[in-house]
């Protein structure tokens, strides 16, 4: 289904825009606020704590002319996993592909908290809550419907919908919208394939390497987690098969 966006401007819809940082949230708000009216934008950041990359709330606030709502989960990435291995010890203890805890609780649950919160306080009772994730990324994301009511958040009298902009959009396009926009990607691209968690269950080796390199201790944190539960980050695989050597490296430099 194809988007109304204009019927929903004047229906008085808000465009809740979910911005991690990332390319393809820089690009999505630099593409929406030359089609949605400046008051009817409100950016919403999820804090991922210590695991986030240092500095990506400041380049979010230079690259956007909205203020910057942050949220934060009750938890924490490594927190969560300790309280799962405390109480499950059986089951692997880290999220996976296919059970995504990390983004469910950490971010879309605070996100949608906090849209139905400020919702609630501007007396609206339609919105539309924007998220940069295209198909190219995988396969799984391939799959997602680019318009789509969200159930979760059409209750109690409001109309929410999920929209993905850029779903459809070429790694290239992305890049072309930042540099229309006279902006710069955050500072990790230069090396970063993605931008997530620092060490993110999703990310290319090269990544994770840079994670590393960047953040020692943070790294070590992982490690020393993944030899506590006996599980590994990657199940298959641990943090420290792919990274350990370059923690050492950096601590013999230090």
């Amino acid at each position: 289904m194809k988007p109304d966006i204009q019927q929903h401007v004047e229906d008085g819809a808000i465009f809740y825009v979910s911005h991690s940082g990332g390319k393809d949230s820089q690009a999505m708000y630099s593409m929406l606020i030359d089609i949605v009216p400046h008051d009817r934008i409100v950016v919403v950041h999820a804090d991922l704590g210590e695991v986030e990359w240092t500095g990506v709330q400041g380049h979010i606030k230079t690259t956007v002319s909205h203020d910057l709502n942050v949220v934060r989960a009750s938890k924490t990435l490594l927190s969560m996993v300790e309280s799962r291995f405390a109480t499950r010890p059986e089951v692997p203890s880290w999220p996976s592909a296919a059970h995504r805890q990390c983004t469910s609780d950490l971010k879309r649950g605070p996100i949608e908290k906090f849209i139905r919160n400020d919702m609630k306080s501007k007396g609206a009772t339609l919105a539309v809550n924007c998220m940069g994730l295209r198909a190219e990324e995988s396969s799984s994301r391939a799959k997602k419907i680019k318009w789509a009511l969200n159930k979760t958040l059409s209750r109690a009298g409001r109309t929410v919908h999920n929209w993905l902009p850029i779903h459809d959009w070429s790694i290239d396009q992305v890049w072309s919208q930042i540099s229309k926009a006279g902006q710069e990607p955050f500072w990790a691209y230069k090396t970063n394939e993605r931008l997530s968690c620092v060490f993110c269950i999703m990310g290319s080796d090269n990544d994770l390497i840079h994670g590393a390199k960047e953040n020692p201790e943070l790294a070590q944190k992982y490690i020393d987690l993944e030899r506590r539960t006996g599980y590994s980050m990657f199940h298959k695989r641990s943090l420290e098969s792919v990274v350990g050597k370059y923690i050492k490296i950096v601590a013999e430099a230090a």
